[in-house]
């Protein structure tokens, strides 16, 4: 493979497309966190309040239906992939970025219980396929492919903040193997080293925040046998939560299909009912119940005491389903609030005798996030990585594998609609996707 001219052109293609992606994406990501720390935090406290009120998801989330949902309708690409359907490797095309540029930018912000991973995806497989036009580099089949997949990689190391996780979440999303692994994967590293030294540059020199995986666990103890047993117990269970969210999220998107305008906005209106209910349940913001969940999943690891048990089940029912009105309406990506779900289930049963929260939240985050994503190489990589400690890898790996075959063996639920593409603004009167 690297004896031949245009794979070698590719492969320095690659590296060098790392860099504007890798700062795109960065930027992405500070302007994410930004306005969701500016909505959900400044702006309450500058109206004299402590937190966001109860009612603050009733009047944002609509305002996120209605924006994508307009999204979905007019502009070409729909805004990047339904998330109910999982991540989609490399993704959308040059034309479609605005259109998911928009949508994350205001649905995520605005608290949908989704992340910013699947619009990185399609942000650097486009932008990656948009500077190979400028430079006018030829494009066949498989050279597309292959940016496509650097590109989307060289972005989500950004968001992961460790290029082997970008290029393993690309690998097992591609589902290539054998001398095509190689092909890809080579590119996919090298993009991902290069956006990664990028980005930890950026951050030092700025001094922005875009997120950070550590969430701050204490060192946990060695494990014993009641912590393989209690493994082999919940993650089945939390893999069964998850997987039927998922499928509760299938059946959304089919809802939205028929009418897609006003049936995101119904279904943003019940994410920000969800919402609005655990706040008035718990006394809690209503920001732990929205959004992604990956700035409370740190809170919530270094200190679980301050959650009580009525909070922890109010935040896995509601937010379980905030979740799964999500999933099939608007646009995001599945991996943090899986994280946080799972993570919230390990506190609320980490009081099992012989357990603990440590040991408790690597099972429920490890069955989660592979009952979600159905990649259970791609999930173990990011859990260790998450928790920061090698003591927890066997349970993580155990874990994965058993809610990877729980999901595979459960009813999988509708399919994911197939949009036809059509020009902006010429929806047809009657059709599957009419807004």
């Amino acid at each position: 493979m690297l004896s031949r001219p245009e794979y070698r052109k590719a492969l320095v293609f690659s590296g060098l497309i790392g860099v504007p992606v890798a700062l795109i994406a960065f930027w992405f990501l500070v302007g994410v966190h930004e306005l969701e720390r500016l909505i959900w935090t400044d702006w309450p406290k500058d109206l004299g309040w402590k937190q966001a009120p109860w009612w603050w998801g009733l009047v944002l989330l609509p305002v996120a239906g209605l924006v994508v949902g307009l999204v979905v309708a007019r502009l070409p690409g729909r805004g990047g992939h339904i998330p109910a359907g999982g991540l989609h490797a490399g993704g959308a095309g040059k034309e479609a970025l605005p259109g998911v540029v928009i949508a994350a930018l205001v649905g995520l912000p605005l608290g949908a219980v989704l992340g910013p991973e699947a619009p990185l995806i399609a942000l650097g497989g486009g932008l990656a396929l948009f500077f190979a036009s400028l430079a006018r580099a030829p494009q066949t089949e498989s050279s597309t492919a292959l940016l496509g997949a650097a590109g989307a990689a060289a972005a989500i190391s950004a968001l992961f903040g460790n290029p082997v996780v970008g290029a393993v979440l690309l690998m097992e999303v591609a589902g290539v193997g054998g001398p095509q692994l190689f092909a890809v994967m080579l590119p996919a590293l090298l993009a991902s080293g290069v956006g990664d030294l990028i980005f930890t540059g950026f951050v030092h020199w700025t001094g922005f925040d875009t997120g950070s995986l550590d969430i701050g666990l204490p060192p946990p103890p060695p494990l014993d046998w009641a912590d393989v047993l209690w493994a082999l117990v919940l993650a089945p269970a939390i893999a069964f939560f998850v997987h039927w969210t998922f499928v509760g999220g299938r059946f959304t998107a089919r809802f939205v299909a028929s009418r897609t305008v006003r049936n995101t906005f119904l279904c943003a209106v019940g994410a920000a009912v969800c919402v609005t209910l655990f706040a008035v349940s718990t006394g809690r913001s209503p920001a732990d119940a929205g959004l992604s969940g990956e700035a409370t999943l740190s809170d919530l690891a270094q200190d679980p005491h301050a959650w009580s048990v009525g909070a922890l089940v109010a935040v896995l029912a509601f937010k379980g389903l905030a979740y799964a009105l999500c999933l099939g309406s608007l646009r995001g990506g599945p991996v943090f609030p899986a994280l946080f779900l799972g993570g919230a289930a390990g506190v609320l049963l980490a009081p099992l005798p012989g357990l603990g929260v440590v040991p408790a939240m690597a099972v429920g985050m490890a069955a989660s996030v592979t009952a979600a994503l159905r990649l259970p190489v791609s999930s173990v990589v990011l859990v260790v990585l998450l928790l920061g400690n090698v003591e927890t890898v066997a349970l993580v790996v155990l874990a994965a594998v058993v809610s990877f075959v729980v999901g595979e063996l459960l009813p999988q639920g509708p399919r994911i609609p197939a949009f036809a593409e059509r020009p902006p603004g010429r929806a047809r009167r009657g059709s599957a996707g009419r807004p």
